[in-house]
């Protein structure tokens, strides 16, 4: 990125796509984080690489369930820990949850490796390197989790999620988060709060908001959470896609 000036139109797109590249290399992301990487990029592009009212609104639920949550653990995979590593951090110091690595593609080095990239940047409890349970309901490695962490856990913040596992988590019984860049995905239709936002601008959203949110009393973050439908937030994602496109290509939307 040293020959890419920040005035660049694509700078923070490209910056991105770098820090998963770099994942990559240090052995953090799996190759197909790549082509998971490119597939957000083309749905960000939709939403105009922008927060919109329906993210901000998912994203003041999601806080909501955080703090309310007794039993609160944050799922790690190998993107995850390329993009948002600090933020996954301060997020789970902030609300008193531990980190546990979960990846598709994996091998015990990647998990290690994940483990410790969260350590460099201070996290005090990183599980998954020994998991002793098994999410019903799968049959891959996906499967393999920790008993006081995702096993156990009430609310599971899930960024960059796999439908399968989604559902898996939502029919034991928990709360799920998710950040997906698609409102369509199965992902996103299973979850509680879907998060329709890029990463990178939804965690320090969510970190902003918790600080902020904190101080509230518990009847007022339950009127959040019961007030919040997912599947209007959704189609209002949906809506602000197609509305971004008619702005700004109104020769070719109609």
């Amino acid at each position: 990125m040293s020959d890419v000036p920040p005035s660049h139109p694509r700078y923070a797109s490209l910056l991105t796509r770098e820090k998963v590249v770099e994942g990559v290399e240090r052995g953090i992301t799996g190759l197909n984080g790549l082509i998971a990487q490119g597939r957000g990029e083309a749905l960000d592009y939709l939403l105009g690489e922008k927060t919109t009212p329906p993210a901000e609104e998912a994203e003041r639920a999601a806080a909501a369930l955080l703090l309310l949550a007794e039993r609160p653990v944050l799922s790690v995979n190998g993107n995850a820990a390329a993009l948002v590593p600090e933020e996954m951090v301060l997020l789970a110091r902030k609300i008193g949850a531990p980190l546990e690595v979960n990846i598709f593609y994996r091998t015990e080095e990647r998990v290690r490796r994940i483990a410790d990239h969260l350590r460099s940047f201070g996290a005090e409890e990183v599980l998954g390197e020994e998991p002793d349970a098994s999410i019903p309901g799968l049959d891959h490695a996906r499967a393999k989790a920790t008993r006081g962490g995702i096993f156990d856990a009430d609310v599971v913040f899930v960024p960059l999620e796999d439908g399968d596992r989604c559902e898996a988590l939502v029919r034991m019984g928990k709360r799920v988060i998710t950040v997906d860049l698609n409102p369509l995905s199965r992902t996103a239709r299973t979850s509680t709060v879907t998060i329709v936002d890029n990463v990178v601008r939804a965690l320090p959203n969510l970190i902003t908001l918790v600080e902020e949110m904190a101080s509230l009393r518990e009847a007022e973050l339950l009127s959040t959470i019961s007030a919040y439908d997912n599947r209007a937030v959704l189609r209002r994602s949906v809506e602000a896609m197609i509305s971004h496109l008619s702005r700004q290509f109104p020769d070719l939307v109609d």
